[in-house]
């Protein structure tokens, strides 16, 4: 009987262990940043050392982390099933216990439909070109098919500015009684234009408005806010926009010039010439690093370290 109880524990605990090393939805770790005060990251992935470099960075920091796919990344790496095998097989292998959430960035109506099909955890659906009763009418249907599921959902309301693969925003500013609309859908975070862009920021862009966020988050209560282009915003605004409600922060851009620049180094300097330097995992072995130094340091910016 003993020998039973052993057993019997033994196997309760792997249940367990391999509970935590599934994806989950973004609901949860965003209403607990939201009440802690701290935001989680969203670093967007392109292939295998991307993927492998932010949740490698997130175990080793106890952080809880989202990973962002883009539909031109998903079309790159092969689609949405493919993705789904990579980062569920790299969870396991990798031993990644902290909260993983695998989320669709600027998603379609169609593509929202695709992810979770294909087993993402978390879906944005990007309905800020439609009109407001077109982008209700879409956000309502989503919203229950994705609960349905047990997925996470966010919605955009005012588009972010500049370009996020293909898709293009003027940069408007969200409409705080619209944002209101879009939340009482029941989505579980809210994407709103502050005056933020995709991409590098020009000097004179003249910052976030602290003014519009506070009205959004008055509007929209305790729902987890959203700030898009998390690239080169300073260390003050990041900090003011958490205490007004932002519990998530989208990275990509900078995690793509630190990668660029790392990878020219190694070439500039020749060291692909060098025995078996033009090795594809030492090619892109500078490149991995400097994307682990990069989310480390957004963690740290972000407060979410030691959270998961």
């Amino acid at each position: 009987m003993f020998l039973y109880y052993v057993i019997l524990i033994y196997y309760v605990i792997l249940i367990i262990l391999e509970v935590k090393r599934m994806l989950v939805s973004a609901k949860q770790m965003l209403e607990k940043a939201r009440d802690e005060k701290y935001a989680v990251g969203q670093f967007n992935i392109n292939n295998l050392e991307w993927t492998k470099a932010v949740l490698l960075t997130a175990q080793e920091n106890n952080s809880p982390v989202i990973l962002g796919v883009s539909e031109g990344a998903g079309k790159y790496m092969g689609g949405y099933n493919t993705i789904v095998g990579m980062v569920n097989g790299m969870i396991k292998d990798q031993n990644i216990t902290v909260p993983v959430a695998l989320h669709l960035d600027h998603g379609s109506y169609e593509h929202a439909k695709k992810v979770i099909a294909a087993g993402f955890s978390s879906v944005m659906f990007d309905g800020s070109h439609y009109g407001i009763d077109e982008n209700i009418a879409k956000t309502t249907e989503l919203v229950a098919l994705a609960h349905e599921k047990g997925l996470s959902i966010e919605a955009e309301v005012g588009s972010i500015g500049g370009e996020e693969d293909g898709v293009v925003g003027t940069g408007e500013v969200a409409d705080p009684a619209e944002c209101k609309l879009i939340a009482d859908l029941g989505v579980d975070m809210l994407a709103a234009g502050i005056g933020n862009i995709h991409g590098k920021y020009p000097e004179n862009w003249a910052g976030l408005s602290f003014d519009v966020l506070k009205e959004i988050s008055a509007q929209t209560g305790s729902m987890p806010l959203v700030l898009h282009g998390g690239t080169g915003i300073s260390k003050e605004m990041i900090q003011e926009a958490i205490s007004l409600g932002v519990s998530k922060i989208n990275v990509n851009t900078e995690c793509q010039l630190v990668f660029a620049a790392a990878t020219r180094k190694y070439i500039e300097e020749g060291k692909d010439l060098s025995g078996k330097g033009f090795d594809p995992r030492k090619l892109l072995a500078p490149g991995f690093l400097a994307m682990k130094d990069t989310v480390k340091e957004k963690m740290e910016l972000f407060g979410s370290i030691n959270k998961a």
